[in-house]
């Protein structure tokens, strides 16, 4: 089997170019051409002699996530679905914004086993975990591709398939690397979680800068418990105590993301509910209008439901913006690219 050197430490890198027969420095070399220079082929690491790219092209690769299909959009975000080398699926996205910011969406895990029911990834079930080099070459590969057109990826949420701290280990190792290889600034880094207590707390014990964001959706324990099953283990208060937690730690706020979702969580009397939830905490309302998926009947909230949404939410305090719907014509949401192309195989 060829050896990934995305899933290579620096030191194992050293230890795999010795073992090939080369002298030490080439390993730091071919890091340079890697993460510095962040070419995708060894032929193009021109300071190298032919011998030694040989070897690497006989015994190496650079990545291993296979491109099965992508689709661009009219507003410039570009979706990707790879296949790992077990067979599995997953997809991750690139978002460019206006003010030259470039985002990578990646995944933690093939599928989720959280069960939100809004969510196409959620409805499919949980596959398996990721592991580190697995989440980071989906931000790599989208960083190579800047580089050749001399742009940069400066931020990295982990928003797509999967719930990373339910995979943890690999969802921190990830991040490190992002920012040890990619030179991704911790404040550039989102991690998104539906709200696992005892971890937000860990997270907030590890001393990062990274941006913690927290799936709310709902003010009243049965009904996101009825949304989101994970509240069944950690209800709202429990996760509310995690997130103080996080900000006394970190002295950092927390991002609330709220689908909103007509007639369902897009009332004033909703918005007040959430407003004395959250007064007195560090934070920040993302409000996000629902992403259609096949699997619910829910629709989104209407944008002008929305702006009175945010308006009770200022006489609280409590900051909130309403995040652009992006990729609408290319199934950009949270796993409905692989739902479409597992449904057309099946079809075919």
């Amino acid at each position: 089997m060829l050896v990934n050197l995305y899933a290579l430490s620096r030191a194992e890198l050293n230890d795999f170019i010795v073992d090939l027969g080369e002298e030490r420095y080439r390993a730091r070399q071919i890091w340079e051409w890697m993460y510095r220079q962040r070419v995708d082929r060894f032929e193009a690491m021109s300071n190298l002699p032919g011998a030694t790219i040989a070897r690497l092209e006989e015994r190496c690769r650079l990545g291993s996530h296979e491109l099965v299909t992508r689709q661009r959009s009219r507003d410039g975000t570009d979706k990707r679905l790879y296949r790992l080398h077990d067979g599995q699926l997953i997809e991750s996205v690139l978002m460019p914004y206006d003010d030259d910011r470039m985002t990578a969406c990646i995944s933690s895990q093939v599928g989720c086993a959280m069960g939100c029911v809004f969510c196409a990834t959620g409805q499919m079930g949980f596959g398996r975990n990721l592991s580190a080099s697995e989440i980071f070459e989906q931000a790599m590969r989208f960083a190579r591709e800047l580089a050749r057109r001399g742009q940069r990826l400066s931020n990295v949420v982990f928003m797509g398939m999967g719930e990373p701290f339910h995979n943890y280990d690999a969802s921190l190792a990830a991040l490190r690397q992002l920012m040890s290889r990619l030179e991704i600034g911790a404040r550039h880094i989102t991690l998104s979680t539906v709200g696992l207590a005892p971890q937000i707390r860990r997270f907030a014990d590890e001393g990062l800068q990274a941006r913690l964001a927290v799936s709310l959706h709902k003010t009243d324990n049965a009904q996101r418990s009825a949304l989101m099953p994970v509240n069944t283990r950690w209800n709202i208060d429990e996760l509310l105590d995690a997130c103080r937690y996080y900000v006394t730690r970190t002295n950092r706020r927390v991002t609330f993301e709220w689908a909103a979702i007509s007639g369902e969580n897009d009332t004033c009397e909703e918005a007040h509910r959430l407003g004395r939830l959250l007064t007195g905490l560090l934070c920040h309302v993302n409000i996000i209008p629902l992403n259609p998926t096949g699997g619910y009947a829910g629709v989104p909230a209407q944008s002008a439901r929305v702006k009175r949404f945010c308006d009770v939410l200022r006489g609280y305090g409590i900051s909130s913006t309403v995040r652009v719907r992006r990729g609408i014509d290319i199934d950009a949401g949270c796993g409905q690219l692989i739902t479409t192309v597992l449904r057309n195989q099946q079809l075919g």
